[in-house]
This record gives C-alpha cells, sequence and structure tokens, in this order.
C-alpha cells in the first residue's frame, strides 16, 4: 500500500487564531480625537473666562459711574419730601417751626431698632 503524500506544493497553512474583523479606528485616532476635543474645551472655557471677568468689570464700572446719578436722585427725592413735610406742617400748624438753629438742609436720619419695629 502506497503511503499518502502531502499534495504538491504542501498544505494550506492551519488557521489558529480567530479572525475577527476589525471594527472601528485605531486607538490612536481615538487618543488624538479625545485630545482636540479637550483642547477644544479648554479653549472655550480659558475665553469664557476672560469674558465673564470683563463682564463683571464692566458692571462694576458701570455701576461706579452711576452712582453720582443715583446719589442726585435720591437727593431730589430728599429735598421734595422735606418741602412737602414743611408745606403739611404749616398747613396743619399755621406756621414754620426751626428744629434746628441754621438754614442748611440736613439730611433726616431714620433709625429703626427692635423696639420701633415690634410696635
Amino acid at each position: 500500500m502506497p503511503q499518502d503524500m502531502p499534495p504538491v506544493g504542501g498544505y494550506q497553512p492551519v488557521q489558529y487564531k480567530r479572525n475577527i474583523p476589525v471594527r472601528g479606528f485605531k486607538p490612536v485616532y481615538y487618543l488624538v480625537g479625545m485630545h482636540l476635543v479637550m483642547a477644544y474645551g479648554f479653549y472655550k472655557i480659558f475665553y469664557g473666562i476672560r469674558e465673564k471677568n470683563e463682564l463683571a468689570r464692566e458692571k462694576i464700572w458701570s455701576r461706579i459711574h452711576l452712582m453720582p446719578l443715583l446719589q442726585a436722585e435720591e437727593d431730589r427725592d430728599q429735598v421734595r419730601r422735606h418741602f412737602a413735610d414743611k408745606a403739611r406742617e404749616k398747613e396743619l400748624l399755621g406756621t414754620n417751626t426751626k428744629i434746628y438753629n441754621s438754614d442748611r438742609f440736613v439730611r433726616p436720619t431714620v433709625w429703626y431698632t427692635p423696639s420701633d419695629v415690634a410696635k
């Protein structure tokens, strides 16, 4: 009986590894993409913080520049109330009474204490 011999050219190689198809990108591409996304995020944070600081500075300066106007409005309101009180006092009493010894306007001071609030 003749012995079986390998075919001419030899046998095909034995497949011992799993033949799983590659899905997705190489890990290097994911790493580069992640770094690009993070770089963009840090860029937006950097300029967002800068914008927030600039808006806060602008808000502070606008309040500083508005203070004289608001103080003038408050002064006008105080004077209007003062003259209205004087007119009401003259109407009720018939004469002008002076509380102070000068004609200079004195800003009224009203302090609320806990005993005043309870009444």
